[in-house]
């Protein structure tokens, strides 16, 4: 052990190397599957919404008349810049490591090639974690959050939807909260059924919705299968893990937006054998990178909490 524990890890990823680590992370974030993510935002980038032009259409005439009420609003998607400062001891990660490469009843000590790798998947769960979660209720102000869409909808005021029964979801009622959800669309937003509209739930409300549907004799939730594609009442469901509970929206993936840069010279992984250092058994991974979340035409958003 005293020798393996002497090996010298040190690995240093920066601009694009370190996107393409950064990116593997944020991918955990499953919430991000159904959000316009753009990327290479430097600082801040402007959203543009339109809205109005419901008079544009006139009469036709010889003369041309001027006629609509467009109007065009910017909103700003500034991603924060966040960081891990991740120390494990030396001892501990490789006893891992070797017990994730032993075979049975073998005794094989041999480090693999693919040990910064290996410690960097270590940090990729904690970002996938951080990033779900703050999607949708990170506060701009809190350390380690980056704002999300419910800091968003304080300040934008989208359309609510009644709140659950008795104020949380449950088995018997579910059906008639989500309906009374849906119902709060507008009808313009809900013409895009079948298009990229999404009705987002937390894992909570995802299997009491389940379970409502399996007794009612719709599903058979014992043999559900990876093709088994969630609707309700004609809009697809994203199950967003980091959702809190008994909170619903109902959305266009195209009026939800997730910004960050993944190929930003500040985007950085490093991972560093602290025994050249300090002759300590310690490993510190770090790393670097920008995230942040904003939403288009609030009103288009409807909201059950």
């Amino acid at each position: 052990m005293a020798a393996e524990k002497s090996l010298v890890i040190n690995s240093n990823f920066c601009g694009t190397h370190a996107g393409q680590y950064i990116a593997a992370a944020l991918n955990q974030a499953k919430s991000l599957e159904y959000i316009t993510l753009m990327e290479n935002i430097k600082f801040k980038q402007s959203l543009s919404v339109m809205t109005g032009g419901g008079d544009l259409v006139q009469d036709r005439s010889c003369d041309f008349t001027n006629l609509g009420g467009l109007a065009l609003n910017d909103k700003i998607l500034q991603p924060k810049p966040l960081q891990v400062n991740y120390q494990i001891c030396k001892e501990d990660l490789i006893k891992e490591w070797q017990a994730l490469q032993m075979k049975s009843g073998q005794w094989n000590t041999a480090m693999g090639a693919d040990f910064s790798a290996f410690l960097i998947s270590h940090i990729a769960g904690i970002i996938g974690d951080s990033t779900e979660t703050n999607i949708w209720a990170g506060v701009e102000a809190t350390a380690g959050q980056f704002g999300g869409f419910f800091e968003a909808f304080a300040a934008d005021a989208p359309t609510l939807a009644p709140a659950p029964t008795g104020g949380a979801y449950a088995v018997l009622t579910i059906i008639d909260d989500l309906a009374a959800l849906l119902a709060a669309v507008p009808t313009a937003v809900y013409s895009k059924a079948g298009e990229d509209l999404y009705m987002y739930m937390g894992v909570k409300a995802y299997r009491m919705y389940i379970s409502a549907i399996s007794a009612a004799g719709y599903v058979n939730a014992y043999s559900m299968n990876n093709d088994y594609v969630p609707y309700f009442e004609g809009v697809k469901i994203a199950l967003c893990p980091g959702m809190p509970d008994n909170n619903a929206v109902v959305a266009q993936q195209s009026n939800l937006f997730a910004g960050t840069d993944l190929l930003s010279d500040e985007t950085e992984v490093r991972v560093l054998d602290m025994s050249t250092l300090d002759g300590s058994d310690q490993i510190r991974i770090i790393a670097k990178y920008t995230m942040g979340v904003q939403t288009g035409l609030a009103s288009d958003i409807t909201w059950q909490k």
